[in-house]
């Protein structure tokens, strides 16, 4: 048996899930025009293991959404999950949030490449297959009428960043989610039970969020 508490911070979403076995067993998120992270965070978790019926002791693992996307969210996300991992003498498990977006949708053919806003005409981006394996590393990257050209076949398009792509790639190849915008801690339970069994962690005191690009202060 294995309780993880998963944690998805990445984006606007706020989600927590417990998952046991690698299924949802209870699940929380919250996705507002601004960052309600930090305010809600914490109260997820602690109504998230009440609903799964356990305290924080029957944790067996934190697994953690690790980027790209929002620095703040980030931080806070990763932050949350490493303390707990210390308190509790547990590991941490970190997922690519790229992976955990596409992970939203199942396609028969074609390619899935989700899309988080990295404002402007920018987007963090990778390429996976239609099993979640990746063909193409992540990138920030200006969309442009040539945008995933050496691409061939259906492209699934989804996330808060898609939106960008609609007047430029609009050849019928390009299949749109309009529905699915940000990523879901939901959506980590199959991996993070995955990693826990195989034991892939991380070091929970050297583990960085991957931000992709730098943390800018506008002056």
């Amino acid at each position: 048996m294995g309780f993880i508490l998963n944690i998805e911070t990445a984006t606007k979403n706020c989600s927590v899930c417990i998952a046991k076995d690698g299924a949802v067993v209870s699940l929380l998120e919250y996705a507002g025009e601004g960052y309600a992270h930090a305010e809600k965070l914490h109260v997820f978790i602690e109504e998230a293991l009440k609903e799964a019926g356990i305290t924080f002791k029957a944790l067996d693992a934190v697994a953690v959404s690790m980027g790209p996307g929002s620095y703040t969210g980030l931080r806070i996300g990763v932050s949350a999950a490493k303390g707990l991992c210390y308190a509790l003498s547990i590991p941490l498990i970190a997922i690519d949030t790229l992976e955990v977006l596409a992970r939203k949708i199942q396609v028969q053919e074609g390619v899935i490449i989700p899309l988080i806003d990295a404002r402007r005409m920018e987007a963090y981006t990778a390429i996976f297959d239609s099993n979640y394996q990746k063909l193409r590393e992540t990138r920030a990257e200006i969309i442009t009428e040539t945008s995933f050209e050496e691409t061939s076949g259906q492209i699934h398009l989804l996330g808060d960043g898609a939106a960008k792509c609609r007047e430029m790639l609009s050849n019928p190849r390009f299949i749109y989610h309009d529905d699915i915008i940000y990523p879901s801690s939901a959506e980590m339970a199959a991996v993070s039970f995955g990693k826990y069994q195989n034991q892939d962690f991380v070091d929970v005191a050297y583990f960085e969020p991957y931000y992709l690009k730098d943390f800018l202060i506008a002056k």
